[in-house]
């Protein structure tokens, strides 16, 4: 059972400057999931800023300039310290306030830390370049470093007492946190390439004649690239609707913050399906009009009842 947000309000005067350092962090360097989370009651907004917090110096190492074994060690180092949050050994006046910022939501939300253990061991496989051949690999990968930050980010959302089928809720977090990864993989085909990093799986780039990569502007001679970016998106889009199914469980601020950030990223994959080629000229992006569309919708809970009368439906055939 979590704190209330008048109990938070009463933390102490270290915690509360660890939440803002937190905010902080996550308005400046995560817009869209900004934009998601201003939705939220103030305990479950400082919570998901921490777990960002926490998130984002994970995903520092691993783009940094360090050395490989460099970027092991800090990873490790990381994992050290997420053990002491873990075991509660983190004291307010610790001079991390990430750490003090996590510590305390741990207290006051059921997170499976657990998750940011996954999050490290999908780093180290970006540290070590590995490459993926079929998508079953590349979904390890994708579990790694966003189906874990969903099942995290429910564990702050808790679902409504009473939903359906609420016991498949941390598989659909899983899921569309899977939905996204492979929306942002596809966004940022060309940048990835720029840093010599491939995403996709091998036999998707040999099916469509892109093996060759995505280092120019234009796609590799002789391939199908609208042909490879369509596939993935019919693969997206079904990890969505699956993902989406999360939605009618939740309460309404809560869906209203997943629906408006899975909701970004929808119609960015939606952007992406109408024109291929703009992943490999620059980083496609929606105007802060349709995110606040978006959100709005979200807010509504127009999203949520759909899903939810669409289950029902499923359930009674």
């Amino acid at each position: 059972m979590s704190r209330t947000v008048e109990d938070t309000a009463h933390a102490s005067a270290p915690v509360l400057a660890a939440y803002r350092y937190c905010e902080a962090i996550t308005g400046q360097q995560a817009r869209n999931f900004a934009y998601g989370i201003r939705l939220l009651p103030t305990d479950k907004r400082q919570a998901m800023s921490a777990l960002y917090a926490f998130s984002r110096r994970i995903d520092d190492i691993g783009d940094g300039t360090l050395e490989p074994t460099a970027k092991q060690r800090r990873l490790e180092d990381t994992r050290a310290l997420l053990g002491r949050i873990k075991d509660g050994r983190i004291d307010d006046d610790d001079t991390d306030p990430v750490a003090v910022a996590l510590s305390d939501a741990a207290r006051r939300f059921p997170l499976p830390l657990e998750g940011l253990d996954e999050l490290i061991d999908g780093v180290l496989m970006d540290v070590r370049g590995e490459t993926y051949e079929t998508w079953d690999e590349l979904k390890v990968y994708c579990r790694c470093v966003a189906g874990a930050i969903g099942r995290l980010s429910l564990g702050v959302f808790g679902t409504v007492p009473g939903a359906p089928d609420a016991e498949r809720a941390p598989e659909y977090a899983d899921t569309l946190g899977l939905a996204l990864q492979l929306t942002n993989i596809l966004r940022d085909v060309r940048e990835d390439a720029g840093n010599g990093r491939t995403y996709l799986p091998a036999e998707d780039l040999a099916k469509f004649g892109c093996a060759d990569g995505f280092d120019r502007p234009v796609p590799p001679p002789g391939s199908d690239f609208a042909g490879l970016v369509h596939f993935e998106v019919s693969r997206a889009r079904a990890l969505f609707a699956e993902g989406f199914r999360l939605l009618p469980m939740l309460d309404r601020r809560s869906g209203a913050c997943v629906a408006a950030m899975a909701g970004i990223y929808h119609r960015l994959l939606t952007r992406i399906a109408a024109d291929p080629e703009a992943v490999l000229r620059g980083r496609v992006s929606l105007p802060g009009r349709e995110k606040a569309f978006v959100a709005v919708r979200g807010l509504s809970g127009l999203d949520a009842r759909a899903i939810g009368r669409r289950q029902s439906v499923r359930r009674r055939g």
